[in-house]
């Protein structure tokens, strides 16, 4: 086993404070298993008991079963055994290890915005739990990302396996600027000018807990403030299929008119799962340089150095300030700003950060 694997493990545990007694859910697929492996070595270790099942978001099963449903029109409700699962775990870790990154391309997507839906109970009492996310380097990730099977895998664990501390530290200079902040404008090129009010709530440094590689500066806009319009000149994986060029228009608050080049049909879908769906749940800040290559992973590409991303739906109730209102909705769409030319980020009328480099960071020009 490649010995990255066990640090990986060890991360892993960390992140979601595994220790004696702890009933461990472990979510992953089949090209995962050295990593499902050593994690239950792991929890040994700790007087932990792993429990590992087939994730219900990819691969071949649950493509099966959605594309069932659909002929039967099955309307879908939250299985009670998948939530009671879920409710008697202490602590959770998804891994994802695609053998087919398309594997759910086929499948109708108000199909599979009814399953989210109805799977948005057992999401919510996870999100409530200790919990970590993080990806495993298998040869389907590596081919979407035009990596080779050993670049990917390196560029995976250089992501994960880092000086966290260090990164930390780096990100907490952000979080000064935003966390007491009132206003946000985002500024790139002629097509994207949005703004948002913050005020009350919290900023998070996300570094290696909920998120395995970790590497962003995140926060919740107050839903009602979001004016402007953003293109997302990144392409959003979803599903099986690829989004492309989405650009949104947002009046108080909410989407008022959307489109994109390539599956503007599904990005209707998602928008039109429920009412939140329609606003923006947070705003992140990608600061992990070690994260340098576009891999139509969002895992990793949200994190990218010069970018920032905007997540449609649901809002992290850590940054939720007392008080506020907090997004609610079944989706939590992310898509993602390229920040590194004619771009800039302001902080009540204050410019942290030009083309990509922030205010304290060598090179910025104000």
């Amino acid at each position: 086993m490649d010995p990255r694997v066990r640090e990986h493990a060890q991360l892993i545990a960390d992140a979601v404070d595994l220790g004696a007694g702890d009933d461990f859910l472990i979510k992953s697929e089949p090209p995962a298993d050295d990593l499902v492996t050593a994690l239950y070595e792991v929890a040994g270790e700790r007087g932990a008991h792993p429990l590992a099942i087939r994730t219900n978001r990819s691969g071949r099963a649950i493509r099966a079963y959605l594309n069932a449903a659909d002929e039967s029109e099955v309307e879908f409700e939250t299985p009670a055994h998948q939530r009671a699962l879920v409710e008697a775990a202490d602590c959770h870790a998804i891994i994802r290890a695609h053998e087919n990154v398309t594997e759910l391309g086929d499948v109708d997507p108000d199909v599979n915005s009814a399953y989210e839906k109805a799977h948005g109970p057992i999401l919510e009492e996870r999100l409530g739990d200790r919990w970590t996310l993080t990806q495993y380097p298998t040869p389907a990730n590596a081919q979407l990302a035009e990596m080779s099977t050993e670049a990917y895998e390196n560029f995976v664990y250089d992501a994960i396996l880092k000086d966290w501390d260090e990164q930390a530290e780096f990100q907490a200079q952000l979080v000064e600027i935003l966390d007491p902040a009132e206003e946000v404008r985002i500024v790139s090129g002629e097509s994207t000018d949005i703004t948002m009010s913050i005020a009350g709530n919290h900023t998070i440094n996300d570094t290696d807990s909920h998120n395995l590689p970790g590497g962003e500066v995140f926060t919740a806009p107050v839903p009602e403030s979001v004016e402007g319009e953003v293109h997302f000149d990144k392409p959003v994986y979803r599903r099986g299929r690829e989004i492309t060029d989405v650009r949104l228009t947002f009046e108080d608050g909410e989407v008022v008119s959307h489109e994109a080049e390539k599956n503007e049909d599904l990005l209707t879908t998602i928008l039109d799962t429920d009412a939140g769906a329609r606003r923006l749940g947070e705003l992140g800040i990608g600061m992990n340089r070690d994260i340098d290559h576009f891999s139509y992973n969002m895992l990793f590409d949200e994190k990218m150095g010069d970018t920032v991303h905007m997540a449609v739906g649901r809002a992290y109730d850590d940054n939720i300030g007392d008080g506020n209102e907090q997004n609610q909705s079944a989706q939590h769409v992310d898509m993602i700003v390229d920040m590194g030319d004619d771009s800039r980020i302001e902080v009540d009328g204050e410019v942290v950060q030009r083309d990509g480099t922030f205010r304290f960071e060598d090179g910025f020009e104000a």
